[in-house]
């Protein structure tokens, strides 16, 4: 048995993250100490070394827990772990598309640039009138259920 904070170094997850993804549901309440210190089993590290993992490849926490739920399940079809990686793929491609415009965009504004006076600041002018853009490239909508923990 581990303590929380051997857990921390363990995975990489800071304790007070630790804690929301307990109080979140994606791992149970660990065992406790008499002194209410608490206590992770192996299976508890490996399940936040998934939640992770999952973090870091940027998949939102309703999807982990649907994740999660398939994991605790082995004998159910995968079939819904693959729906949600397809959609994350496809809301990682969006992203890309839309960093792209925006790259273009700030390449176009920034290139004309030649350090004279605010005033006539091609940047400035860009930024306060969004009609002299070349192209779209506001932020897509968020979808909802987004956490933000590591």
């Amino acid at each position: 048995m581990l303590t929380i904070g051997a857990v921390s170094k363990r995975t990489g997850i800071k304790v007070p993250t630790i804690r929301f993804y307990e109080g979140e549901g994606l791992i149970k309440a660990p065992a406790r100490t008499g002194s209410g210190r608490r206590l992770y089993a192996d299976a508890d590290v490996r399940r936040l070394s998934f939640i992770r993992h999952a973090r870091a490849l940027g998949f939102e926490l309703s999807d982990i827990r649907s994740l999660l739920d398939l994991s605790d399940h082995p004998d159910r079809p995968c079939g819904q772990a693959d729906q949600i990686a397809q959609r994350h793929l496809n809301d990682v491609d969006a992203r890309i598309a839309q960093l792209r415009a925006l790259k273009r965009e700030l390449s176009r504004i920034a290139a004309p640039c030649a350090g004279g006076p605010a005033a006539q600041c091609r940047v400035i002018e860009a930024l306060a009138d969004h009609s002299a853009c070349a192209g779209d490239h506001a932020r897509a909508p968020e979808r909802t259920g987004k956490g933000n923990a590591n």
